[in-house]
């Protein structure tokens, strides 16, 4: 099996609401900004013991060479946080796009891209 074949995207989505939602909220210095990952944007995740998100993490996609940079990782302890996790990225503007993974202890691994 290869690894693509156990991320899933939209298209497999139930009623409980696991895509990682991207956005890209403009900061207050130069060449600085904050990526907001949020699962359970419209719809809330469960966060309970039984049934919650572990983990989201953010990748970057340089422009000039498409090199994958690991720009961090969120943890939570279910029932007591919820899956909301801003990313504060200097020199945004070298990157073409972001790529969220979010990891729910029942349905897996979840994947959306935002390019900027």
């Amino acid at each position: 099996m290869d690894f693509s074949e156990i991320i899933k995207t939209g298209k497999k989505e139930g009623k409980e609401k696991h895509v990682p939602t991207i956005t890209i909220d403009k900061g207050h210095k130069e060449r600085t900004d904050i990526v907001r990952v949020v699962v359970g944007h419209e719809v809330p995740h469960p966060n309970t013991a039984e049934h919650h998100i572990a983990w989201i993490e953010l990748y970057g996609v340089r422009k000039d060479d498409d090199q994958v940079i690991n720009l961090g990782r969120a943890a939570w302890a279910p029932v007591y946080s919820n899956p909301n996790i801003r990313f504060q990225i200097n020199q945004i503007r070298d990157f073409k796009a972001f790529h969220a993974l979010a990891y729910c202890n029942i349905h897996g691994l979840w994947s959306s891209t935002l390019e900027v």
